[in-house]
């Protein structure tokens, strides 16, 4: 589990696609902080994917495999070698809980529509599935890019956020541009909410 509370920027190292025509594919970045007491098997959110370390090359990079399915839900396909990612640790229990419960689990690719800088922060739109926008709510949180973000308003398929000029400069948010692709993940309370209702027959 995440907080949406990026930790640093890091690089993307290499993606490779699969041997022989395999849909997946191995993302090596480089993350001194989030290597530095890693471990194989370890989680972490690189932009919003909650990926699972299978390799230490020893030299603050570290290598997991991508699934098809991930490829196919999240924006992790269109990463280039000198991308730059936003990476994220699992929660240590104990830890500080400054964002909102992430659960890296991405729920569809959103597009960036507009971004208009303010004195000392960026409005920025992005257009949703339909599908989603119900779980979206005004002053509610969502994920961006495995960013932890305050909803400003919403629509039937858009939604705004505030960048904070923090965010604008530790984070990949901080260059979007319009026509952008990125990670979304809605905020899981309200998928559970929902499950509840239309299992115990409660109408809306």
């Amino acid at each position: 589990m995440f907080t949406g509370i990026v930790e640093l920027m890091g690089t993307v190292v290499a993606l490779v696609a699969g041997e022989d025509g395999a849909s997946d594919a191995r993302l090596q970045v480089r993350g001194p902080l989030v290597t530095s007491d890693a471990r194989l098997g370890d989680s972490i959110a690189v932009s919003g994917v909650c990926l699972t370390v299978c390799e230490l090359p020893g030299d603050g990079t570290f290598v997991a495999d991508v699934m098809p399915e991930t490829l196919r839900s999240s924006a992790l396909g269109d990463l280039a070698e000198g991308d730059a990612v936003n990476l994220e640790r699992a929660l240590a229990v104990g830890g500080r809980y400054g964002g909102h419960v992430v659960q890296g689990h991405v729920d569809g690719v959103g597009v960036v529509r507009s971004r208009r800088p303010g004195p000392r922060w960026d409005d920025v739109e992005i257009g949703l599935d339909p599908g989603l926008a119900r779980y979206v709510a005004q002053k509610g949180s969502i994920t961006v890019q495995g960013v932890s973000l305050t909803v400003t308003h919403v629509g039937d398929d858009v939604f705004g956020v505030s960048l904070i000029p923090t965010t604008l400069q530790v984070t990949t948010l901080g260059v979007l541009a319009p026509g952008s692709r990125v990670n979304l993940e809605v905020d899981v309370l309200a998928k559970y909410t929902e499950r509840l209702l239309a299992t115990t027959g409660v109408t809306r």
